[in-house]
């Protein structure tokens, strides 16, 4: 630096005793800073930030008069600081959560502009860390397996509900069914010796179809077809 000259890298003269330079790293430098603040409904909030951060090379002279070559130091703690406290006192603990996309947003901007004032350029901004006190932790945990356990008492019910009404259905069916079957054989008595007959013819199959052998006799099977009716409705 020569005087109020800011010079590139690269090749330069100066005259010894009377011109000495100063050399800033003007990359840009990750930093982590962590800050314990309170949030909206006063829970507190552990919250840490990446800043990536570097000088506004053409104010390189003013910025060594103000802060000096440990500009970061003395101000990106303060700034970051007072920004989170800030933006964190405008957010439930929850909210912190479930909004933390927003919240970030808030955090970079006004951080951007707060380093402007100190000379400063931040390339980047974003939230690492956010935690809260064990006590509030634990309370959230109590929270969501007691939620839990009602979503599982209320399926619960629900099923009960949904079973009870298959039995009423299935019940009302069956006894319709029985109805039918009532009126039917009143109005044809030789329905019942149908369904006898069909009713054997089952199970002489079945028997029929078995690898182990059974003996069974006529009458054992409901095949009692000496009678004529029994004949008659078996042949239709």
């Amino acid at each position: 630096m020569q005087m109020n000259t800011v010079l590139a890298e690269g090749l330069h003269f100066r005259i010894p005793w009377f011109q000495y330079p100063i050399i800033y790293d003007i990359r840009a430098k990750p930093r982590k800073i962590s800050s314990l603040t309170g949030s909206k409904d006063l829970q507190m909030v552990n919250i840490a930030l990446r800043v990536l951060s570097r000088p506004l090379a053409s104010n390189l002279p003013t910025l060594y008069q103000q802060l000096g070559l440990d500009y970061d130091e003395r101000v990106l703690p303060s700034i970051v600081n007072e920004v989170l406290k800030s933006v964190v006192a405008k957010f439930n603990a929850s909210q912190l959560i479930t909004q933390r996309a927003q919240v970030s947003l808030l955090i970079r901007r006004e951080l951007f502009e707060r380093a402007k004032d100190f000379n400063i350029i931040l390339d980047d901004v974003a939230i690492t860390e956010l935690s809260f006190s064990r006590e509030y932790t634990a309370a959230v945990e109590a929270k969501q397996v007691a939620q839990q356990e009602a979503q599982r008492a209320q399926f619960y019910v629900e099923k009960a509900k949904q079973d009870q009404r298959q039995k009423i259905i299935q019940a009302e069916g069956e006894a319709e069914a029985a109805k039918m079957l009532g009126e039917a054989v009143t109005k044809n008595p030789g329905y019942l010796k149908l369904r006898k007959i069909r009713a054997a013819q089952n199970i002489a199959k079945t028997v029929a179809q078995s690898q182990n052998k059974v003996y069974l006799n006529a009458d054992s099977l409901v095949l009692n077809l000496q009678d004529r009716d029994s004949f008659n409705l078996l042949m239709k």
